[in-house]
C-alpha cells in the first residue's frame, strides 16, 4: 500500500520536472533563435562607421548587410533536413559555434572583405540553427503546450527584430573602449558561448532518422536557385535593377521550377513537397508569405521616413519602434487568454486590423509627426499583427505529423525570410521611387496585401476550426 502511495506521489513531480526540461530546452533554444534575429537589423545602425573605418565601397557595405541575408536564405531548407538526419541538438550547437566564431571575426575583421566573408558564415550558422527550433516544437510538444511554445516562438521573432535597431544604436553610439562598431558583433561571443555550454545540459540529444541520406541533387538544386533569387532582390534596388539582376531571378526561378520536379521523383527529397497537401499548410504560407512581404517594407521604408525625412538619429528611430515590438511579442504569447470559441478567428482578424494598422500610421505620417506620435499610431498594428502571427503558426502546423516536422519547419522559415527581403525589394523600390507621400503611398499598399492575406487565412481558420472540434470529446 504505501509503495503503490509513493509511486503514485512521485508521477507527478516527474511529470512537473519533465514539464520543466522541456520549457528550460525552449528556453535555450529561443537564446540561439534571438541571436539570429538580431544578427539581420542589428549591422544596419552601424554600417556608415563601418564604412568609415574600413573604407569599404558600397557595393561591399551592401554585402556586409546582404551577405548574412543571402546564406542564411540559402541554407535554411538544407540546415531543416540535417537535424533530421544527423540530430537536431547536434546541427543546432554546430550552426551556434559556427555563428559565435563569425560573430568574433566579424567583430576583429581588418578589411571588409573579412566582414563579408564571415557575414556569410554567420548567416550559415543561423541557417542551421533556426530549423531545429521549429521541428524540436512540433516533435517535443504536443496540445495546448505546443501551442505556448509557438506562441513563444513567434513572440521572439516579433520582439528580436526591432531590438535588434535599439542594441544597435546603444552599442554605436556608445563607442565602448572606441571600439565603434565592433561591439554590434562582439556582443553575439559571450551570448554564444553560454548558450553552448547549456544545450548539453538542457537539450536532450535526439534520435536522427536512420536509413536516410541527404539529397545531394536537391541540394545543388536548392541552394543556387535560392541565391540566384536573393541577391538580385537585396542588391538590385541600390544598384538600380542593372540586366545581371532580372536574369538572376529568371534563371533563379527556372531553378526553383526544376527544384520542384526533381523533388517529386526523388525518393527521400530534401524538402518533401508533400507537406503542403497537409490540412492548413498551403493556405498558411500563402497567408505568412503577403504578410511578410508586407512586414519586409513597412520594416525597410519607416525607418528611411524617420531618419531622412523627420531627422530621427538610429538610436531615436529603434527606441520609436520599441514599444510596437514589444506589444506585438506581449499579444502574440497571450493570445491563448483569450476566450478558445475566437482562437481560429484570429488570423484573419487580426491581419485585417494589422491592415487598419498600417493605413493609421500612413494617415499619421501625412505631415511631419513627432516620434512619440509615430510609435503611438504603431499600436493598431502591434496589436492586429501579434494576435494574429502566433495563432497563425500554430494553425498552419496543426495537422503536420511528427515525421513530416522537417520538411514544415524548412518551409516555414524559408517563408518568413524570403517574403521579408522580397517586400524590401518591391515596398523598398516603391518607397524610393515616390516623391511626395513616398510613405503613405507605400503603407497603403502594404495595407492592401496585408488584407488580402486575412482573406486567404479564411480557409485557415476553417481549418483550425475543424481541428478543434475533432479534439473536443465527444
Amino acid at each position: 500500500m504505501e509503495s503503490n502511495a509513493a509511486v503514485a506521489a512521485q508521477a507527478p513531480a516527474a511529470a512537473g520536472s519533465s514539464d520543466r526540461q522541456r520549457w528550460l530546452m525552449l528556453t535555450v533554444l529561443l537564446a540561439g533563435q534571438f541571436m539570429a534575429l538580431l544578427g539581420v537589423t542589428i549591422v544596419n545602425v552601424a554600417t556608415p562607421s563601418i564604412q568609415r573605418d574600413l573604407h569599404a565601397s558600397g557595393s561591399m557595405l551592401q554585402l556586409v548587410v546582404a551577405g548574412y541575408t543571402l546564406s542564411y536564405a540559402m541554407f535554411l531548407i538544407t540546415g531543416a533536413r540535417l537535424g533530421e538526419l544527423y540530430g537536431r541538438r547536434r546541427i543546432f550547437l554546430v550552426g551556434l559555434v559556427g555563428f559565435t566564431v563569425a560573430s568574433l571575426l566579424c567583430g576583429l575583421a581588418p578589411t571588409a572583405g573579412v566582414l563579408v566573408a564571415a557575414r556569410l558564415v554567420q548567416g550559415a550558422g543561423a541557417a542551421l540553427v533556426m530549423p531545429q527550433i521549429m521541428s524540436t516544437i512540433q516533435t517535443e510538444f504536443t496540445g495546448a503546450a505546443r501551442a505556448k511554445a509557438l506562441s513563444a516562438y513567434a513572440a521572439v521573432i516579433a520582439v528580436g527584430g526591432v531590438l535588434g535597431m535599439v542594441a544597435g544604436g546603444l552599442l554605436v553610439t556608445a563607442n565602448l573602449l572606441d571600439s565603434g562598431w565592433r561591439p554590434v558583433f562582439l556582443v553575439n561571443v559571450p551570448i554564444g558561448l553560454v548558450v553552448a555550454a547549456l544545450v548539453p545540459r538542457l537539450v536532450p540529444a535526439d534520435v536522427p532518422a536512420g536509413g536516410r541520406r541527404l539529397d545531394l541533387i536537391g541540394l545543388v538544386i536548392s541552394v543556387p536557385a535560392v541565391c540566384l533569387l536573393v541577391l538580385p532582390l537585396v542588391l538590385g534596388q541600390e544598384q538600380q535593377w542593372p540586366a545581371w539582376t532580372l536574369v538572376s531571378l529568371a534563371a533563379g526561378a527556372a531553378l526553383a521550377v526544376s527544384f520542384g520536379l526533381v523533388e517529386r521523383r526523388i525518393e527521400q527529397p530534401l524538402m518533401n513537397l508533400a507537406v503542403l497537401r497537409v490540412p492548413g499548410v498551403t493556405s498558411g504560407l500563402i497567408t505568412l508569405a503577403t504578410n511578410m512581404v508586407a512586414y519586409g517594407g513597412f520594416l525597410f521604408a519607416l525607418p528611411l521616413y524617420l531618419q531622412g525625412q523627420l531627422g530621427d538619429s538610429a538610436l531615436r528611430t529603434g527606441l520609436i519602434f520599441a514599444p510596437a515590438g514589444i506589444l506585438s511579442g506581449l499579444c502574440g504569447y497571450h493570445w491563448r487568454r483569450l476566450p478558445a470559441r475566437s482562437h481560429h478567428l484570429l488570423v484573419p482578424i487580426g491581419f485585417t486590423v494589422g491592415s487598419l494598422g498600417y493605413l493609421v500610421t500612413a494617415l499619421v505620417c501625412l505631415g511631419r509627426p513627432s516620434g512619440l506620435a509615430v510609435a503611438a499610431s504603431m499600436v493598431v498594428f502591434a496589436v492586429g499583427f501579434g494576435l494574429a502571427f502566433s495563432p497563425l503558426m500554430a494553425h498552419t502546423l496543426v495537422n503536420v505529423p511528427a515525421e513530416a516536422a522537417a520538411d514544415a519547419s524548412g518551409l516555414l522559415t524559408t517563408t518568413l525570410q524570403l517574403g521579408q527581403v522580397i517586400g524590401v525589394a518591391i515596398f523598398g523600390d516603391l518607397y524610393l521611387s515616390l516623391a511626395a507621400d513616398a510613405l503613405t503611398t507605400t503603407l497603403s499598399w502594404a495595407a492592401g496585401l496585408t488584407l488580402i492575406g486575412a482573406l486567404v487565412s479564411i480557409a485557415l481558420a476553417r481549418t483550425a476550426w475543424r481541428a478543434t472540434r475533432r479534439q473536443q470529446p465527444q
